[in-house]
């Protein structure tokens, strides 16, 4: 595990489309957090779903999120390229006894609300097609305290169940994946949508079972279009325009809750007077409806 500084936070997109807003705001606010408590901002490219990515993608995200002034302090990292790290967590799991491969199907699954909550499979084994990894789930509730939107809870089993780590393709589940990269990079804290604070109880715990520190977190407000949808899953996802950033990047600022500077004619430079008046306790804490006209 790599050494950490007081503070190390990142921005972790996922290499389906071009930056759309409502990443730049949760690109942004990670990086403000982090540049306010001096520390280091990374960021992952989570492509570990070959059939979600777009190809260009991940260079496309990159370049623009340098042209908004948001550039990462070590060379990104790819989960395609982190295979190994994750095969040595699930044989962690599995040697364990905290994992149990799965050949429920849909069907099966939806006589339980389509929750898997039994510790094992309850479908005969076929030898013919390979089967889903799924991590065995206590009847545990997680706590913690989100930096933004306060305390959290979640009992495991009720909302979860016995969650998939590995897909019936092999494909690594996002939940697994995150949890190894965080701690090895050395993620302190995590800022990110609140669209993924249902992730965290599952990821603490995770962390939990492989003997990985648990960073801090804080969610932020979700940008909704005009139907109350999340904007990435919206036809109004609109990609930002990295030849002019300075519109998008004082109405991020903006849907963060913060106070827009005057100044700035450069991104550098606005991010710089937005990084003086900065404080996390100053974001906004609900998601922000009707989508934003760029």
């Amino acid at each position: 595990m790599v050494s950490t500084p007081r503070y190390r936070g990142r921005f972790a997109p996922s290499p389906t489309g071009a930056l759309h807003f409502g990443s730049l705001v949760a690109a942004l606010g990670s990086w403000l957090a982090a540049r306010h408590a001096g520390g280091e901002w990374l960021v992952r490219i989570e492509d570990i779903d070959p059939p979600r990515e777009v190809p260009g993608s991940a260079a496309s995200i990159l370049a623009t999120l340098d042209a908004f002034g948001l550039s990462p302090d070590r060379p990104p990292v790819y989960q395609s390229t982190r295979q190994p790290l994750y095969e040595t967590a699930f044989a962690q799991l599995r040697d364990a006894d905290q994992v149990f491969p799965c050949w429920c199907s849909r069907t099966e699954l939806a006589a339980h609300g389509g929750l898997h909550r039994d510790g094992h499979c309850v479908a005969p084994p076929d030898p013919t097609r390979p089967p889903a990894w799924r991590l065995r789930t206590p009847d545990l509730t997680v706590r913690w305290e989100d930096d933004l939107q306060g305390p959290q809870s979640e009992n495991l089993r009720d909302v979860a169940g016995d969650f998939v780590i590995r897909r019936v393709e092999g494909l690594w589940a996002y939940q697994l994946a995150c949890v190894v990269d965080d701690a090895e990079q050395g993620i302190s804290h995590v800022v990110r949508g609140a669209d993924l604070l249902d992730s965290t109880a599952r990821q603490i715990h995770l962390q939990h079972l492989l003997g990985l520190p648990t960073p801090g977190y804080l969610h932020l407000p979700l940008v909704l279009d005009a139907e109350g949808r999340k904007l990435s899953k919206s036809a109004a996802a609109l990609p930002v325009d990295a030849a002019d950033p300075m519109p998008a990047l004082r109405l991020a600022l903006d849907r963060l809750g913060l106070a827009v500077p005057s100044r700035g004619g450069t991104p550098a430079a606005l991010l710089d007077e937005a990084l003086r008046g900065f404080a996390p306790a100053a974001l906004r804490r609900s998601s922000l409806g009707a989508s934003p006209t760029l």
